[in-house]
């Protein structure tokens, strides 16, 4: 086997769940390979580069083997090498220390315990007492 496709590679390499969302990935333009965008149909080769944006991180990935068949996951490794750079890791880092005040769209209104964790969080930090009354 000298190409696969990225589609089923990606799915292969559980990087995605489903093969359809690894597909799906291709048509936002959420997948480059070398730099490129590239269609599900794209045939990969060994030493490609990929990478795959998921956002707010984008994680690249060597191509070791190749693959068409869903393997286990301690088997990955012989196919990929994960070349990320570690200032992607950065970010997600702080993306999970920030909280949930970047609410993901369809998330619905915030539950009592999110607004009082927020009133808290803002409360703490911008606690400016204006006195508006006064003509000093």
């Amino acid at each position: 086997m000298e190409e696969v496709r990225i589609d089923k590679w990606m799915w292969a390499t559980r990087i995605f769940k489903t093969r359809t969302i690894a597909a799906e990935a291709c048509k936002k333009n959420r997948i480059m390979i070398n730099g490129v965008n590239v269609k599900p149909s794209r045939m990969i080769k060994l030493g490609d580069i990929i990478e795959v944006r998921k956002p707010p991180v984008t994680y690249s990935f060597k191509v070791l083997g190749l693959t068409e068949r869903r393997m286990g996951a301690k088997l990955v490794l012989e196919y990929m090498e994960n070349v990320t750079p570690p200032e992607q890791y950065e970010i997600l880092e702080m993306n999970k220390i920030s909280g949930f005040v970047n609410r993901a769209k369809g998330m619905g209104r915030p539950t009592k315990k999110d607004r009082r964790e927020l009133e808290q969080f803002t409360d703490d930090d911008f606690d400016f007492d204006f006195d508006f009354d006064s003509e000093e």
